[in-house]
């Protein structure tokens, strides 16, 4: 099969991996067992050699739709064609360790095929390629058993099913007929990447396992406080955040994939399986907002064991960890694949780990401000790792860097990286006034004023009438959108409107907004071009609301939801011609979508 749309996919998962489930009932992307394992299937990066899990109707001739069983992350994939009707259902099961009920001995993929009214025939494919395609295996396929081992080294992995399975080459298949209204049921199952007797021999109660998961997550989600105008979307959103949390630490990854590219073709391909301090601190705050404090508490502990390591020559704190707290994350390109549709190179690791992104301290100080507000006080003990971090940033916000879009060409004094730093400062301030923290917070508020009348004199660019990129610079920056939403200046501020109006003139198309002009000033260091940026698009929403234009604000909004999938999942970016882009689903963008929701909702009610 050619390579499917993004936007094709849906996502199931267990809060440790997911997999990303075509329309057209293939398995295309499942690392095991955890998010930046190798991957098992990753026929999304190469058709080819990239392995894949199949089931669908043997009859090709179909058409397909999906949904997920409401307030769930349960994926149904309908097919209608000459052969019948059919339906897929699939989950990660979800155990008691989780929050589930029952005592889950091995993780699981679950997949049940559903003939509805007469007889269909379906065809099952489990062509794995273990290491990113790296590394050769074995399989055995007990027939009796009706289970199937697929090993190379030390990851195994146990196909098991309720039909008769029989090796084909690298893979085991199964052709079956299920009669109306019966089903089939697969599982793929492992424990820490090991299958032995205990993982193969249990019998499969697919309907116990689905009926604990659906509950598990309606039950998760019925938590939400939000009750406003785009509850179904919102809902949607936070269970993709929750998805996209590491349950054993806390963690939360920025997206579940890799290398899915910025531009068809082009190089600016990145892995995104890992925990930005940025993406997952506004994960944070955006789960707050809908009433979710267990996922900030979480976070807050995996974050506070990272402000305890030892300091290191770019500061107290890493711009990303891996999901187990590491900071060693190696890019290298793994160059036997094509990648998406012919992007390469593919990457896995992450060379921004080294980067220095000053933006990360504003980004963090705003979460734990909101948590001890919303959630839980901090603790004195967490507050001293607070002083340490902002007593670092004293003498090392004025530093250039590469902050939020983590350009790779070169350091500069990047407006935004000032605005989290004022940020920073200010929450200190304000956390150890209202907790009444002995401090000497003179040095943050001293510090706060000059970022402050830094930004006001040096990011304004009075010829251009904006803010500006960088200090003393030429290029628009979509980020600065964030400047009302953290409260550095007034929605209505005057410099504040102008600044709008001039991204929207110079880097939006109707509702869609770049980041920036790649073609300009903004110097990031790579080749090529990207498409619209996804949270770009939604923090501009929010900007104009809280400006006022409210109408337009809620048009435009109505408009950016169209450009989510079926499912209302977003990847990173929307290309010129309405396709998504970049890795899948992030969680920037369904951060950006609450936030922009919920404000939008307050505001109309006000009004």
């Amino acid at each position: 099969m050619s390579y499917q749309p993004i936007e094709s996919y849906g996502v199931i998962g267990d809060m440790r991996s997911v997999a990303l489930v075509g329309k057209n009932g293939s398995i295309d992307w499942c690392c095991l067992p955890a998010f930046d394992s190798p991957s098992v299937f990753g026929r999304i990066l190469d058709e080819q050699k990239g392995g894949y899990w199949l089931l669908r109707p043997a009859s090709g001739e179909t058409r397909e739709k999906q949904m997920y069983l409401p307030d769930s992350n349960v994926l149904v994939t309908r097919f209608v064609g000459r052969g019948g009707m059919a339906e897929t259902i699939e989950f990660m099961a979800i155990g008691r360790e989780a929050g589930g009920e029952s005592e889950s001995r091995c993780r699981q993929i679950v997949r049940i095929a559903k003939a509805i009214g007469g007889p269909v025939r379906f065809r099952m494919e489990c062509r794995p390629a273990f290491d990113y395609a790296r590394a050769a295996h074995e399989v055995h396929v007990n027939a009796h058993a009706r289970h199937a081992v697929f090993a190379t080294g030390e990851r195994q992995f146990v196909l098991k099913g309720d039909r008769e399975l029989r090796q084909d080459g690298a893979g085991a298949v199964a052709d079956f007929v299920v009669e109306g209204g019966r089903q089939a049921v697969f599982v793929l199952r492992h424990r820490s990447g090991k299958a032995d007797a205990q993982v193969a021999e249990p019998p499969v109660d697919a309907d116990a396992l689905l009926n604990e998961t659906v509950r598990f997550w309606r039950a998760w989600a019925a938590q939400s406080r939000y009750r406003g105008r785009w509850r179904e979307i919102v809902t949607r959103s936070a269970l993709v955040l929750k998805l996209l949390t590491y349950l054993p630490s806390g963690a939360i990854v920025a997206a579940p994939t890799t290398s899915l590219p910025e531009e068809i073709g082009g190089v600016r391909n990145w892995d995104y399986r890992y925990t930005w301090v940025r993406d997952a601190a506004f994960t944070v705050y955006s789960l707050m907002r809908l009433g979710y404090t267990e996922e900030a508490a979480a976070f807050a502990h995996f974050m506070q064991a990272r402000a305890k390591e030892e300091e290191t020559e770019g500061g107290p704190l890493n711009v990303m960890y891996g999901i187990d707290g590491r900071h060693d994350l190696p890019e290298e390109t793994l160059d036997h694949l094509e990648g998406y549709r012919g992007s390469h190179p593919v990457r896995v690791g992450n060379a921004a780990s080294s980067h220095l992104q000053l933006d990360i301290y504003g980004e963090l100080m705003d979460s734990l401000y909101l948590y001890d507000k919303y959630g839980t006080p901090l603790s004195y003990e967490m507050w001293t790792q607070v002083e340490r971090i902002l007593d670092w940033l004293v003498k090392n916000w004025d530093q250039p860097d590469q902050s939020i879009w983590e350009v790779r060409g070169g350091r500069r004094q990047f407006t935004y990286s000032k605005l989290q730093c004022w940020v920073a400062f200010d929450r200190g301030v304000r956390l150890a006034r209202k907790r009444s923290f002995p401090t000497e917070g003179d040095s943050w508020r001293l510090e706060r004023n000059r970022i402050y009348n830094a930004i006001m004199r040096e990011g304004w660019n009075e010829g251009v009438g904006a803010f500006m990129q960088d200090f003393g610079g030429q290029a628009l920056d979509a980020s600065l959108l964030m400047m009302p939403l953290m409260l550095l200046v007034s929605p209505k501020d005057p410099r504040m409107l102008a600044t709008i109006a001039r991204i929207r003139r110079e880097l939006a198309a109707d509702t869609l907004v770049r980041r920036y002009d790649t073609d300009k000033a903004a110097r990031d260091g790579l080749p090529g071009s990207e498409g619209f940026f996804s949270v770009c698009s939604f923090w501009l929403v929010e900007a104009m609301a809280r400006a006022g234009q409210i109408e337009e604000a809620q048009l435009l909004f109505e408009k950016l939801l169209s450009y989510g999938n079926h499912l209302g999942l977003f990847s990173e970016e929307v290309s010129a011609q309405g396709e998504l882009l970049g890795n899948f689903p992030q969680a920037l963008t369904h951060l950006g979508l609450i936030s922009a929701a919920h404000n939008l909702d307050l505001l109309l009610d006000r009004r």
